[in-house]
């Protein structure tokens, strides 16, 4: 089976998509000539041309909603962020347009569209350049939101959002496109709403996803020298969430530790807490915590940012506090 590093396995995605399905194309800052910001759309103008791999301005609210209408007009464009903060500038397109479309229409025009690009801090970025925009973005109706930590998930998640419906929020992130892993050479696609239990476990629960996938196993490697079994589960879809495999999880472990990039307030940590209070509150024995951003803007300097990410070293404070072994 090859091994692929994340951005390779996005390109071949794509490339699939497009070959598959000639109403496909990319839209975006630095897709076409320069290859992609990440090299994630390397050799696709070469091979697709002008027409299919388009460059754009430095305008997100413009090619946003250029791609909004070529949705509705029976096209499927893939939009890729250079930065999924410079959403925010096109917020407006994708709130009330992607997302409302369909039912303002009662069903007449659908949007089949996927917003793409890094989300959440990487490194030295400073706060207007570290968001992590799921929570935002998980909020609306109308929306589907995935986040992917492998090159397998990204390349099955990836061609499962291109043929999807419905407008697709896909989080990547720029300190894990050199993440490598097995992907299969047949064609394979992954459900939405389907979790993946990276680690299995008996006596906690971490759910995780995107940037905190790797946080969490590294945790959970540090846990279970402490003979703490940690099952590592990765949910990969933020909406539609696997809602059936948190609260199976959590029944058998009765203790649930939340990592995630984010601010801690209106979060979609605090929607999974929701979740299991509602659906598990009498299996659990310790409160359910979580380990995210400090509630701050992010800093530049490189020490202070790393007080504010979620670590393996919080994450593993979190466990024991559950486990009640502090």
């Amino acid at each position: 089976m090859p091994i692929l590093q994340i951005r390779q396995a996005i390109r071949d995605a794509m490339k699939e998509e497009m070959e598959r399905d000639e109403r496909v194309f990319l839209m975006g800052e630095e897709v076409g000539y320069y290859n992609g910001a990440y090299k994630c759309s390397e050799g696709l103008l070469d091979h697709f041309g002008e027409k299919r791999v388009i460059d754009t301005p430095i305008t997100e609210t413009g090619f946003a909603g250029i791609g909004i209408g070529a949705a509705m007009c029976g096209l499927r464009p893939i939009i890729e962020f250079m930065t999924f903060n410079f959403s925010a500038v096109a917020f407006d397109q994708i709130l009330n347009n992607a997302a409302k479309l369909r039912h303002m229409t009662h069903g007449q025009f659908g949007v089949p569209i996927v917003f793409r690009g890094p989300n959440a801090a990487a490194h030295m970025l400073g706060s207007t350049h570290s968001q992590a925009f799921e929570h935002f973005y998980a909020h609306i109706p109308g929306l589907k939101v995935i986040a992917v930590a492998t090159p397998y998930d990204a390349k099955g998640l990836l061609k499962t959002a291109i043929r999807d419906e419905n407008p697709v929020l896909f989080l990547e992130s720029e300190l894990m496109y050199s993440v490598k892993g097995e992907v299969p050479e047949e064609e394979y696609l992954i459900p939405f709403g389907q979790a993946d239990i990276k680690r299995p476990g008996e006596h906690v629960t971490v759910i995780t996803w995107g940037q905190g996938v790797p946080v969490a196993l590294k945790a959970a490697e540090l846990a279970a020298a402490e003979d703490v079994s940690c099952e590592v589960i990765d949910l990969r879809s933020i909406r539609p969430m696997d809602e059936a495999a948190i609260i199976a999880s959590v029944k058998k472990t009765n203790r649930a530790v939340i990592v995630y990039h984010g601010w801690p307030n209106g979060g979609v940590g605090g929607d999974i807490i929701a979740r299991i209070q509602e659906l598990a509150f009498d299996d659990l024995d310790a409160p359910v915590l979580r380990v995210c951003y400090e509630d701050l803007p992010m800093p530049y300097a490189e020490n202070l940012e790393n007080l504010i990410l979620p670590s393996p070293e919080r994450a593993l404070a979190a466990i024991r506090r559950v486990t009640y072994k502090r």
